[in-house]
């Protein structure tokens, strides 16, 4: 059986990505669907390569049951193109900086990660690093709902079965 391959990226691979990492496993592992994928994350930059995600970001997950103690901040690389189905990005730089390092023939791979919320009516999810905390149950809000409808539009494509806990 071919695994689904799918990258999270986010900037320094600390807040958004390893939160849609760690959500999307989490959904994934509940549906009994862990068997179908490889799912990972990463950042355009290499600011905080082997850091954990930040600890606002381990907090807000934790609260909702997703641990990402485990995780690891890591730099997109050339291969990641190659090996990964999907590369779901949070924001517009991040799309704009993986399209301008990817092959043409591999670009089509690169999606917003919130076009599978659409109901949503927004196309990033915001950098909560910054701000206070309140941002980063806004972005576990955001994956939480982008994780459902891409796990949706990978069965409705008939990637992987239905369950009958959907």
């Amino acid at each position: 059986m071919q695994k689904i391959n799918v990258l999270f990226v986010c900037m320094g691979n600390i807040c958004r990505s390893p939160t849609a990492e760690g959500v999307f496993t989490r959904l994934v592992n509940t549906q009994q669907l862990d068997q179908y994928f490889v799912i990972d994350s990463a950042g355009t930059h290499a600011y905080h390569i082997g850091s954990a995600p930040d600890s606002r970001s381990q907090q807000a997950a934790l609260e909702r049951g997703v641990d990402l103690a485990s995780l690891r901040a890591r730099k997109v690389t050339y291969d990641d193109f190659e090996e990964f189905d999907h590369v779901l990005v949070m924001d517009n730089d991040n799309y704009a900086t993986l399209m301008s390092a990817c092959p043409v023939d591999l670009q089509h791979k690169i999606t917003y990660f919130l076009d599978y919320a659409p109901q949503l009516k927004v196309k990033e999810v915001p950098d909560p690093y910054y701000g206070d905390g309140e941002g980063f149950g806004r972005v576990l809000d955001l994956i939480e709902e982008a994780s459902v409808g891409f796990l949706h539009a990978l069965q409705a494509k008939g990637c992987i079965p239905v369950t009958k806990t959907n």
